[in-house]
């Protein structure tokens, strides 16, 4: 059971994908190239003209890349101009520290936020620099400090840190120093990836010289930020996320939860109308109007279930009979039980979600819980 979307009513997410980066960090498998001035007004110009096509109203807006701020605040507004958002619109824009909180930066904050940006997300990764230096990011933590304390003074007081766990070299002091950044710098969210090396990034290249955290040392990193963020006010609702009361991703969370969002842009993907569909990863194909590839069916039972147990709110039973209309496989609720034996899974009479321990292996366990599904 899928509902179809009303477009003049019923609003969804949107997401923008701004690909473009002055460098490729190591680790990065994004679609992202250099800016050229002509390439950026083109690519902005298409934007706002599939925007208008569109004509769609939005409850959550998400710029993200790429380095979106690096189209600047008059774009980055008139971008905004274009699209129909309800009064409580969450509105974030991806912003690199050293372009936003550099001593020569003039992005301006103040116009972003006039516009309608009201949540920001920063790539501190670690607030170890040389942590940062071995993974290609360019400046320092002092430039976050500097990003934080401009957003803040215009008025966006939502601000997202990205970390990164099992990086080269990092060691569980490095790591809990970073938390200890992410508490006293005045951030409200904090997304902590462990990292992944990718097919066709330089790590991946060069990934028999990294010195990585072994597999238990992982591990034990990420345990370690668990309950340092969550010390710190920062309480865990999905796998990689945390967030301070109230602060959550609204955005971020219609994914999980399988809600409707459009993606504009080379490489963005939407799931409207049961439908998922992505655009290529060409700048040139977006900018000609090349319509987005059809990707199948989406938000079957199946997907919507291991969606649901990314989240610690977990795949609660009544959510899913009345999207499905009938009650969630006995084969899973059982699975479910058996792997709470093993404290990988908490299930009662109204939902299952995954523990701490289930999540370090969520792959895994998400898999046993659909093995026989009926």
């Amino acid at each position: 059971m899928t509902t179809m979307t009303d477009k003049s009513t019923n609003p969804i997410g949107l997401y923008l994908h701004i690909p473009f980066c002055k460098g490729k960090c190591p680790y990065c498998d994004f679609y992202s190239v250099a800016p050229r001035k002509g390439v950026t007004d083109s690519y902005v110009a298409a934007l706002c003209r599939k925007l208008d096509e569109e004509n769609r109203i939005y409850d959550t807006v998400y710029f993200g890349g790429g380095t979106p701020s690096l189209l600047g605040a008059d774009n980055i507004a008139l971008i905004l101009s274009h699209i129909r958002r309800t009064e409580n619109c969450e509105v974030t824009l991806e912003c690199n520290p050293s372009d936003t909180g550099g001593t020569d930066s003039v992005f301006d904050f103040a116009k972003a936020a006039e516009s309608g940006v009201n949540r920001i997300s920063l790539g501190l990764q670690s607030a170890d620099n040389e942590e940062r230096k071995a993974l290609g990011r360019r400046g320092g933590c002092e430039d976050v400090e500097r990003a934080i304390a401009r957003a803040k003074a215009a008025g966006i007081e939502n601000i997202s840190l990205d970390l990164m766990l099992g990086i080269p070299n990092q060691t569980k002091e490095s790591l809990l120093r970073s938390v200890e950044f992410c508490k006293t710098g005045g951030a409200t969210h904090v997304s902590a990836y462990i990292l992944k090396i990718e097919e066709g990034t330089f790590f991946h290249k060069k990934r028999e010289n990294l010195i990585l955290p072994d597999e238990d040392e992982t591990s034990e990193l990420y345990m370690a930020a668990v309950d340092a963020l969550e010390k710190a006010g920062f309480m865990q609702y999905e796998i990689s996320n945390f967030a301070k009361d109230g602060y959550e991703s609204r955005h971020n969370l219609k994914y999980w939860r399988c809600e409707e969002y459009l993606g504009i842009g080379a490489a963005a993907h939407s799931f409207v109308d049961g439908k998922r569909f992505y655009y290529e990863r060409s700048i040139v194909d977006f900018v000609d109007g090349k319509p987005p590839v059809d990707d199948g069916f989406g938000g079957d039972e199946e997907e919507y279930i291991m969606l649901a147990l990314r989240l610690t709110e977990g795949l609660i039973f009544e959510n899913f009979r009345r999207r499905f209309g009938k009650a969630v496989p006995d084969s899973v609720i059982r699975k479910a039980e058996f792997l709470k034996k093993h404290g990988l899974t908490d299930t009662d009479s109204e939902k299952i979600s995954l523990t701490k321990n289930g999540f370090l292996l969520s792959n895994a366990v998400i898999c046993e819980l659909l093995a026989n599904f009926e």
